[in-house]
């Protein structure tokens, strides 16, 4: 009689749970713009990205893009992939603004993909 009584109210916590563990495509597009006008990004394209420089005046940001390859050869970002996952960006905050919050999941996804792992 205990168990039967505990996992309706377990279910529960999970399902109020869930909303709270997503992130919204409204921070996942802040996050990746960050990452697009990176040092690292203009270090692939060769220029720096619209708006200026690439300082984010954030305490935690680098001065430099960090040495070495990325650990998966597969995500070596490109110019073109870059130049891609900025104009899917765009799209994505359009999606965002519709409140399409799935079609802006799907094309976050694909932004990120695009760029690879930026240095």
């Amino acid at each position: 009689m205990r168990t039967a009584f505990s996992l309706p109210i377990a279910l529960a916590a999970l399902v109020a749970a869930g909303p709270a563990l997503a992130v919204s495509c409204k921070d996942d597009i802040a996050a990746v713009e960050r990452r697009l006008n990176s040092a690292g990004a203009e270090q692939v394209t060769g220029k720096e990205p619209p708006g200026g420089p690439t300082s984010s005046g954030s305490a935690k940001a680098l001065d430099k893009p960090p040495a070495g390859a990325p650990s998966d050869p597969a995500t070596k970002p490109t110019k073109a992939g870059v130049e891609e996952a900025r104009t899917l960006l765009a799209k994505a905050k359009e999606q965002d603004k519709a409140g399409q919050e799935t079609a802006c999941q799907d094309t976050m996804t694909k932004v990120k993909e695009k760029a690879g792992a930026l240095p």
